[in-house]
């Protein structure tokens, strides 16, 4: 079908674009398909006028707009309130629009097209959780205006078309954006470390993240996190801060059951399926989805979305 081979090789591309603005996969994936279905039935009014990227772009980004104009921020823990005490009972999920959703990097670049190693990093950067949590500041307009711009590289002049603005209404919007971001960007770019640091490094470091996760080694664990590390569950709003606390946490709640673990890639960031031993069942469930931040060699923070559900997004088994 001509449609088809027309948007297929465009499809992770629009995918990650539409979770950049909205923080969420599965909002992603309702925003690409009813932009798929807007594109087909504006196929006839195409008519070549622009390429096909940029008009499947401009359709992606009004569909995120509509949608962002009916929802609000989405945040990540640590921002929602503040640390609890270790001790306290855990609080009730909050429901997931709340929150800022995983991204798996196995969806970030088409199959059929020959995507550079610098193109990589640049995409892996900008679905960070840090970077995703930053958009997150930025008005429906700014945040499209910035990733259409440092992003995807669109110029002024496309991005005023796309969003039906004046040139200078978009260098407006960019300015206020960029200027928002700037004081939310981190140092260094997890994928900056993760360069510096070398694949063996990060495989040795997320192994050993498994190892002492699954023999509840809580000094093996205090050896690598930094000294104020956060450890965040979501869609509880729990979450911890130092090690000392981090500490008592994993004493009284994960580490009195069993796990096990499998690696995987998250938001261009180190991540881990984690698997609950069940009892009734005799084997281990999906549970939560560990995304580890790192500082040099060591973990700043671990965000743990307690969504089981999540692990077949990212390809791993359902059982263990």
């Amino acid at each position: 079908m001509e449609y088809e081979r027309l948007v297929e090789p465009y499809r992770k591309e629009i995918l990650a674009h539409c979770y950049r603005m909205l923080g969420s996969g599965e909002d992603a994936e309702d925003a690409l398909q009813e932009s798929m279905l807007r594109a087909w039935r504006g196929l006839a009014d195409f008519a070549g006028r622009s390429s096909i990227r940029t008009w499947l772009y401009k359709i992606a980004t009004n569909t995120c707009l509509d949608k962002l104009a009916k929802r609000t921020r989405r945040f990540i823990a640590v921002e929602y309130g503040p640390p609890a005490i270790p001790e306290d009972p855990l609080m009730a999920p909050l429901p997931e629009t709340v929150w800022i959703e995983p991204y798996p990097d196995r969806l970030l670049f088409a199959q059929d097209i020959n995507t550079s190693p610098d193109a990589r990093y640049e995409q892996r950067e900008s679905v960070e959780l840090a970077f995703i949590a930053a958009y997150q500041l930025l008005s429906p307009q700014q945040r499209a205006v910035l990733i259409l711009r440092e992003v995807l590289g669109f110029s002024t002049q496309e991005i005023a078309e796309t969003l039906e603005k004046s040139v200078a209404s978009v260098n407006s919007l960019l300015q206020r954006a960029r200027a928002t971001l700037e004081q939310r960007r981190p140092e260094l770019s997890q994928q900056s470390i993760m360069r510096s640091l070398g694949e063996d490094k990060l495989q040795t470091i997320v192994n050993d993240y498994i190892d002492a996760m699954e023999r509840a080694d809580i000094k093996a664990i205090l050896a690598m996190l930094t000294e104020d590390a956060t450890w965040s569950m979501p869609p509880i709003p729990n979450w911890y801060h130092g090690q000392e606390a981090i500490s008592r946490f994993l004493t009284l709640r994960p580490f009195t059951l069993r796990w096990r673990h499998i690696p995987t890639r998250a938001n261009g960031q180190l991540a881990v399926g984690c698997y609950m031993w069940n009892t009734q069942e005799k084997t281990y469930i999906p549970f939560c989805l560990d995304v580890l931040s790192l500082r040099g060699s060591q973990i700043t923070s671990v965000t743990g979305f307690l969504n089981g559900a999540l692990l077949e997004r990212f390809g791993l088994p359902e059982r263990l």
